[in-house]
């Protein structure tokens, strides 16, 4: 029996194709399960929420730098809460020798079931800084009295 040895040959140029690909040099730092950004396609964003209950409504908090108020579509659907965005851009330069047009698109969408002691009627939104604060009130609770004796005379 005897023990054949290979000797790989191209482990120079594998090492180089490997150094150069493009998720060796731009590590996915920010990526969170693949979708936050995809440097083998386009650019996907998916915007990160705080929820906060207190005693009289809820309040969620969406982080989504870089959009407009225009940009946002806010529904509600049969105790569904949808938020959504869709932003274009276009960049144009014009130069003596080249001309260059670059489009990117970005779009995201998140639901949420809203809880049985919502208002959905009343649903405020408001964007200010990057962030979309969305205010959901609660049904006022009906405190029921305890029961009361009533003496028999």
């Amino acid at each position: 029996m005897s023990l054949v040895l290979k000797k790989n040959r191209t482990t120079l140029p594998a090492t180089v194709s490997e150094f150069f690909n493009s998720e060796n040099l731009f590590p996915r730092v920010f990526d969170i399960n693949g979708d936050l950004f995809d440097f083998k396609g386009s650019t996907r964003m998916l915007p990160h929420v705080n929820i906060i209950e207190n005693g009289k409504d809820f309040k969620i908090d969406l982080a989504a730098p870089g959009l407009e108020r225009k940009d946002f579509k806010v529904e509600v659907d049969n105790g569904v809460l949808t938020i959504s965005a869709e932003k274009e851009e276009e960049k144009k330069e014009e130069h003596e020798n080249y001309k260059r047009r670059e489009f990117s698109y970005n779009s995201f969408c998140r639901t949420f079931t809203l809880p049985e002691n919502s208002v959905p009627d009343k649903i405020d939104a408001k964007y200010e800084n990057g962030i979309l604060h969305i205010t959901l009130p609660k049904k006022e609770a009906t405190v029921s009295k305890p029961a009361k004796e009533i003496k028999v005379s």
